[in-house]
């Protein structure tokens, strides 16, 4: 089964719609931006948050104490880097805490998804490349790229997708997991019709 993980949450009223659909992750986005929230934010939600779905910490660049306080506190239970940390970061992380990394590879070209052994994590996430910014920007990359690399540990789908395209995505590329943000918010706002057709697409993907 494809896993679902619903980001940028950040309001109670986002949590009880994420409670509603019941995916497999949701995320909470600690880099600045309009979806940031801070840590005490963060914990509230987590409380408010099913016990079954596991909270993704999303940060760029953070201080490793940081992201190692908020999965050992519980507040989250997996570490997204999406600031193209180094090695060094993640060795550094690694003695802080247990919580599983996922490292984000943003993708612009095949190069980009070379050589993927080298990085230590447990997951991976593809999304588009931006020289902009760090994620969330609601444009996909061309999926056939990941048909022709070798991908040492799972990895998670994102950018760009919505209701309207994850099928087809996890048709071409059968990635672990699909992530989405601005895939389901109307004017940046969660929407909860938008949550429960792409948590339906994905479903009714596995079920055909």
């Amino acid at each position: 089964m494809t896993k679902i993980k619903l980001c940028g949450i950040r309001r109670p009223e986002d949590v009880a719609m994420v409670n509603r659909v019941k995916p497999d992750y949701a995320g909470f986005v600690f880099a600045p931006g309009r979806r940031q929230v801070k840590a005490e934010q963060a914990e509230n939600l987590r409380r408010q948050l099913d016990p079954a779905i596991a909270a993704v910490g999303v940060f760029v660049k953070a201080p490793v104490e940081e992201a190692a306080a908020l999965a050992n506190r519980g507040t989250i239970q997996l570490i997204q880097l999406h600031g193209e940390e180094d090695e060094a970061y993640v060795k550094a992380l690694r003695e802080r805490t247990k919580a599983p990394i996922i490292r984000v590879i943003r993708v612009r070209g095949p190069e980009s998804l070379w050589d993927l052994d080298r990085y230590d994590c447990d997951y991976f996430l593809l999304d588009t490349y931006s020289g902009s910014q760090f994620g969330g920007m609601g444009k996909t990359f061309d999926h056939s790229l990941i048909r022709q690399a070798r991908f040492p540990r799972p990895f998670f789908l994102a950018g760009g997708l919505d209701s309207a395209n994850v099928a087809a995505a996890i048709a071409e590329s059968s990635p672990f997991g699909v992530d989405t943000s601005s895939g389901i918010e109307t004017a940046g706002i969660k929407d909860e019709n938008k949550i429960r057709a792409f948590v339906s697409a994905v479903r009714k993907e596995e079920q055909s």
